[in-house]
C-alpha cells in the first residue's frame, strides 16, 4: 500500500492508496476511531446502497456509529443539505471530541469536510474516497458547498487526519462517472509531468481500458502532484492556483447546467480544452493538440464545447470564479505542457476564445 505524506502549515497526514486499502487499514483505523466519542458517517445514497455493508463491517465493534445519508451528486452541494446534516449531528449529540467520516465521491467530501470545519468550530474528520473524483478532491483541504451564483462559494480550508483510498470501490462507478474523474488526472498530468500523459495516452484507450487497466499507480502519482502543489501553497495565495487549470470556465458550464445538466469533470474536460486554445493563443503553447482530443474522444469524451450556451452568462459566471479579483478574470494558461502560469485576461481575449472555439468545433 502507498503512503503519501501531505504537509501543510497546520498539520501533517498520510494518504494511504491500494485495491484494498480498507482492509488493510482496518485495524489501525477502528483503533484509531475508538478515541472519539461518537462516530458520524457522511454519504450518498449510491454510496449506500453500494457499499454500506463494508462500512457496517469496518465499523461494527465501535459502540457509537451514525450515519447521514445525502442525496446524489452536485445537488447535495447546498444550503439546506447543510443545514439538515448539521441538524441531524446537533440532535444525536455530536460532541467536540465527535469524529466524522466523509465516505463518498468528491461532493460528500467536500460537504462532510464543510460540516466538519464548522460544527463546534471545527471537529476531526477523514476522507474516503469512492470515486476517482476523489483523488483530487479528498486532498489539500478544501470544503465547501455551493452557492446558486458560483460553485464552492461557501467553504474553508480544512485538513483531513487521514484520506483512506480503496481503489476497489472504484468498480461500481458508470462508465460517465469514470470519465469524470479521470478528467482531474489529465489535469494533473497537464500541469506537472508530461510522462505521465504519455503513460496515460499509452495506457487507456478506450472506456473500457478505464475498469480493465489498474488506475491505483496513477491516481497515487496525482495525488503526489497534488500534494507537491498543496505543501507549497495550502490557501491558494500562488501557485495552488495551477490545479484549477480547466476550472475557470468549467466551473462556468457546469453552473450553466445548474451543477446538474453536465458532471464536474465533464464541465472542467470543457474548460481544459478552451484554455488550452487560449494557451496556444496567448502564451505560444505549441504541441499536437489535435492528438490530445482524437485519443481524449476514443475514451468517450465530448471536447466540443456545448451547443448554444449564451456566452454572456458563461462571463457572467466567470467573473464570480474566486480567482476573479478587482473584476479581472484570472486564467490558468500553459507555456508548455507541465509549465502552468496564471495570467490574468481581458473580458475580449475570453469572448474571442469562446467564438473561436465555438466556431472550430461547428466546422
Amino acid at each position: 500500500m502507498a503512503e503519501i505524506t501531505v504537509t501543510t502549515k497546520d498539520k501533517v497526514y498520510s494518504v494511504y492508496i491500494s485495491q484494498n486499502a480498507l482492509s488493510e487499514r482496518a485495524e489501525r483505523l477502528v483503533s484509531e476511531l475508538s478515541r472519539f466519542s461518537h462516530v458520524f458517517v457522511m454519504t450518498d445514497a449510491n454510496v449506500a446502497e453500494a457499499h454500506m455493508a463494508k462500512m457496517n463491517d469496518l465499523l461494527a465493534p465501535l459502540e457509537k456509529v451514525t450515519y447521514y445519508v445525502a442525496p446524489a451528486g452536485e445537488g447535495a452541494k447546498t444550503f439546506s443539505v447543510y443545514e439538515d446534516a448539521m441538524t441531524k449531528a446537533i440532535e444525536i449529540g455530536l460532541d467536540r471530541k465527535s469524529v466524522l467520516l466523509a465516505f463518498g465521491g468528491g461532493v460528500i467530501g467536500d460537504l462532510g469536510g464543510f460540516v466538519a470545519a464548522t460544527y463546534m468550530r471545527g471537529i476531526a474528520f477523514y476522507q474516503i474516497p469512492t470515486t476517482v473524483l476523489a483523488h483530487d478532491s479528498a486532498v489539500g483541504g478544501k470544503v465547501a458547498i455551493n452557492h446558486p451564483l458560483g460553485k464552492n462559494m461557501v467553504g474553508n480550508f480544512y485538513q483531513p487526519e487521514a484520506v483512506i483510498y480503496d481503489t476497489s470501490l472504484l468498480e461500481t462507478l458508470s462508465e460517465r462517472e469514470m470519465r469524470s474523474g479521470f478528467a482531474e488526472l489529465v489535469k494533473h498530468a497537464l500541469i506537472q509531468d508530461p510522462a505521465l500523459l504519455a503513460e496515460l495516452m499509452a495506457a487507456y484507450k478506450t472506456s473500457n481500458d478505464l475498469y480493465t487497466v489498474d488506475l491505483t499507480n496513477y491516481l497515487a502519482r496525482g495525488i503526489e502532484i497534488k500534494s507537491e502543489i498543496v505543501s507549497q501553497d495550502e490557501t491558494e495565495q500562488g501557485i495552488r492556483a495551477y490545479l484549477n487549470f480547466g476550472h475557470t470556465m468549467g466551473h462556468a458550464i457546469e453552473a450553466y447546467g445548474e451543477f446538474g445538466k453536465w458532471l464536474h469533470g465533464e464541465s472542467i474536460m470543457f474548460g481544459m480544452v478552451y484554455a488550452l486554445d487560449m494557451s496556444e493563443q496567448v502564451m505560444g503553447l505549441s504541441f499536437d493538440k489535435e492528438a490530445l482530443l482524437t485519443w481524449l474522444t476514443g475514451l468517450g469524451y465530448d471536447v466540443r464545447m456545448p451547443a448554444n450556451l449564451d456566452f454572456a452568462v458563461l462571463l457572467e459566471n466567470m467573473k464570480h470564479d474566486k480567482k476573479t479579483t478587482f473584476n479581472e478574470i484570472t486564467m490558468i494558461l500553459l507555456e508548455e505542457i507541465g509549465k502552468p502560469k496564471i495570467q490574468k485576461v481581458s473580458d475580449a481575449v475570453i469572448e474571442e476564445t469562446f467564438r473561436r472555439v465555438s466556431q472550430e468545433e461547428q466546422e
